[in-house]
Formats: structure tokens, C-alpha cells, sequence
């Protein structure tokens, strides 16, 4: 198996590093309910995607 010829120093090494960084999640509006949602997902309270529903949920 190949190796490298030399070892990377360490301001290198965190220079490569420091694109790897939580992202704040995609947070969007449901347009039924108007709450925060992911995008592309269900949402969980009131159970609706793309104006059609999906999880029927139980009148309180």
C-alpha cells in the first residue's frame, strides 16, 4: 500500500480543517400550520407535505 513521502505540517493539516464546520439547518415555514420545519420533510405537527396530507393526525 502506498504512503506519503512526507508528513503534512500542522498549519497545513488545520488549513484543511477549517472548511469542516456545522451548518444551521435549512429551517422553513410550513404553509398549513406555520411552523419551522425542515425542508423536504413531513411535518410533524400537523402532518401535511407539498399541500397534500400525508399522516392523518387525531382531532384533539
Amino acid at each position: 500500500m502506498a504512503q506519503p513521502k512526507r508528513r503534512w505540517s500542522k498549519a497545513r493539516t488545520h488549513l484543511k480543517r477549517s472548511t469542516w464546520k456545522l451548518e444551521n439547518k435549512n429551517l422553513v415555514e410550513c404553509p398549513h400550520c406555520h411552523k419551522l420545519i425542515m425542508q423536504h420533510r413531513i411535518c410533524p405537527s400537523c402532518g401535511y407535505y407539498d399541500g397534500t396530507e400525508i399522516i392523518a393526525k387525531k382531532a384533539e
